[in-house]
């Protein structure tokens, strides 16, 4: 069997049509949502960016393989130490490893190893392919890279492609030819102009004011974040912009699934689809970033079609992390699962539809702010060691069932809710720590070199 990971930099689950969307956003990928499982409660277990792949990859937490962040020593691998031997653990137990151990050909196409320079995040891979642009390259120039491959592996057997695409991720840059399909269809409903008002308020990282200031300074080269959002209806810039990128990405995976009709591999490929971290578009009234542990930037979509005994056409509503991969395509390939991941499977899921989800899950993030949060029932607590400059309070608690957009914090409120989050948290930190061979926790590590790297970055912006 072949297997199509389609890694789609920023996007969220609920702007694609099979997760509900109004818009028409995802054709193609709602396609393969029919004849697959759609996880409704995934998430990335560490975000945004190098945290995210780095757990993916090795199936480990961030707090285990150390990166946590997007600079300093926490944006580093942890080193093996005294314990390596002549090879590491990484390149045959990682999640391209484990596949070539199974006598998978393992390929990606990315360039996010070298935008992050996390290197080890191609561990396992015979093959990286990588056009140089970092991130900044648009579906157009991976597409015939992803083509050519597919044609040239059509007659072998057995493998892993992983294939990256960033158009999602800010600054929207879709060629101006494609226009804006969305321009007479209405916003989500739930932004209202009173929402926006009180967005419009809000100051500091990431809030509708710092777009604006960033349109200038550094999108000012893209025509779509040209205007300035001044009135409600000027929105559009960020929300149709940020819908017509996974519209054109969404054109370009229809030529893959296109090729692999053509090339007659549907039948034995399974794909799957998901994304490194999702995108805030104003959940805690921040816009077009990824740089809270909150549903809006880690909340991600994955859906599975598998050939050859999955179910098809299911929602599955279980709590799961992106690190669960690894063990369950083990389990499904009928290999041993590592004692080196921290993953649990959901084979049973994908083959029974059974329910296989977690009780809880602990979310974290480095990079712009400090923060941890614990997604359980139907409630996210959020606790920030470092606000990022987004003025953040120390414990916010939101219901997801009746507020999913984060506009209300009840923490005050519900202190027995707070408290239930905070001793779930120690359990989780307490199992943490004592599972590995290390005795700091790298979000303190990041506290102590001086915050997160773009909180640093936007004060030295803001001093200039």
């Amino acid at each position: 069997m072949n297997i199509l990971y389609l890694d789609l930099d920023s996007l969220r689950p609920d702007h694609l049509g099979c997760y509900g969307y109004h818009r028409n956003t995802s054709p193609h990928i709602d396609s393969i949502a029919k004849d697959g499982v759609r996880f409704t409660n995934y998430y990335c277990s560490d975000a945004p960016c190098a945290p995210s792949r780095t757990a993916l990859m090795s199936g480990r937490f961030g707090i285990h393989n150390g990166v946590v962040g997007h600079g300093g020593t926490a944006a580093d691998m942890r080193h093996e130490g005294v314990s390596r031997g002549f090879s590491d653990r990484l390149g045959k137990e990682s999640l391209p490893g484990m596949l070539r151990k199974l006598g998978y050909k393992t390929a990606s196409i990315s360039t996010f190893s070298e935008r992050h320079s996390l290197w080890t995040f191609n561990a396992g891979f015979n093959e990286v392919f990588n056009n140089g642009h970092k991130g900044h390259e648009a579906a157009e120039d991976v597409l015939p890279i992803a083509l050519k491959w597919l044609e040239d592996n059509a007659g072998k057997e057995n493998w892993f492609l992983h294939l990256n695409f960033w158009d999602p991720h800010t600054p929207y840059r879709t060629p101006d030819e494609f226009g804006n399909p969305f321009e007479h269809e209405p916003m989500p409903a739930w932004i209202t102009e009173e929402v926006f008002a009180q967005h419009k308020q809000k100051q500091g990282q990431h809030s509708i004011e710092d777009m604006n200031k960033l349109a200038l300074s550094h999108y000012y080269k893209h025509q779509r974040h040209s205007k300035q959002i001044e009135q409600y209806n000027d929105l559009r810039v960020i929300l149709d912009n940020y819908d017509t990128a996974i519209r054109y990405m969404d054109a370009h995976i229809g030529q893959v699934i296109g090729k692999l009709e053509e090339l007659g591999l549907m039948e034995d490929t399974a794909i799957l689809i998901s994304a490194d971290h999702a995108e805030n578009m104003g959940e805690l009234g921040i816009y077009s970033e990824h740089g809270t542990a909150d549903q809006g930037t880690c909340h991600i979509p994955m859906i599975i079609r598998w050939p050859n005994g999955g179910v098809q056409g299911i929602a599955d509503d279980g709590l799961h992390y992106q690190i669960d991969l690894a063990p369950t395509l083990a389990q499904l390939l009928g290999a041993p699962a590592s004692d080196y991941w921290d993953g649990t499977s959901y084979a049973a899921t994908i083959t029974e539809g059974a329910s296989t989800g977690r009780d809880y899950l602990v979310l974290s993030q480095c990079a712009h702010v400090c923060q941890r949060s614990v997604r359980f029932e139907n409630w996210l607590y959020i606790r920030s060691y470092h606000d990022g400059h987004h003025g953040f309070p120390k414990e916010m608690l939101f219901d997801l069932e009746n507020d999913p957009y984060e506009q209300k914090n009840l923490a005050n409120e519900k202190r027995e809710i707070c408290m239930q989050a905070v001793y779930l948290l120690n359990e989780w930190h307490d199992e943490m720590m004592s599972t590995m061979e290390h005795d700091n926790d790298p979000l303190w590590t990041v506290m102590k070199e001086g915050g997160p790297l773009h909180a640093r970055e936007y004060l030295e912006w803001q001093n200039k």
